[in-house]
This record gives structure tokens, sequence and C-alpha cells, in this order.
């Protein structure tokens, strides 16, 4: 199966969604190349950024399951590079 090279930006608004949020990237740790959070005080919010090396579908379908978490918003950006599965 093909794959992506991709990037999900995440702002985390509500401190109560963060057990959420790492209870969805669990379940797709296998994708998962590796991820940054940044606390930003000064607005009370976290940023956070995945690397993902997944198929479409998945990565689509996780950016959408960090979406729907309340006080949580996430975008993916897709590179060009198509490889092959390697999971």
């Amino acid at each position: 199966m093909e794959t992506r090279v991709a990037v999900i930006g995440i702002i985390v608004e509500k401190e109560e969604a963060v057990a959420r949020l790492n209870s969805v990237l669990h379940e797709y740790s296998s994708y998962i190349i590796g991820r940054m959070g940044v606390p930003y005080r000064v607005r009370g919010i976290n940023i956070i950024s995945v690397a993902v090396d997944a198929p479409h579908d998945i990565i689509s379908a996780l950016s959408g399951k960090i979406g729907r978490i309340d006080g949580v918003s996430a975008k993916a950006a897709y590179s060009k590079i198509v490889g092959e599965d390697h999971v």
C-alpha cells in the first residue's frame, strides 16, 4: 500500500482534552515518526506537530478523530512524496 509523509498541526485549547488526544495518538503510534509539543502559556494553549508516514486514509482518519475532540483543532499537510508501506 502506498504511504505519504505528512505533518498534523494540532492546537489544544482545553487542557482536559489532552488525555483523549494522547489516547488517539497512541492508537496510531505505529504510523507516527515523531511529535513535538510547545506550551504557549501566554495564550493558554498547546501547539503540537505530529509527523506521520501512513496511507492517505489513515492520515485523514487520524486528523479527523483529533479534530472532533472538544477543545482541539487539527490540520494535515501532506508531502508530494509517495512511498511503499513500511509498517
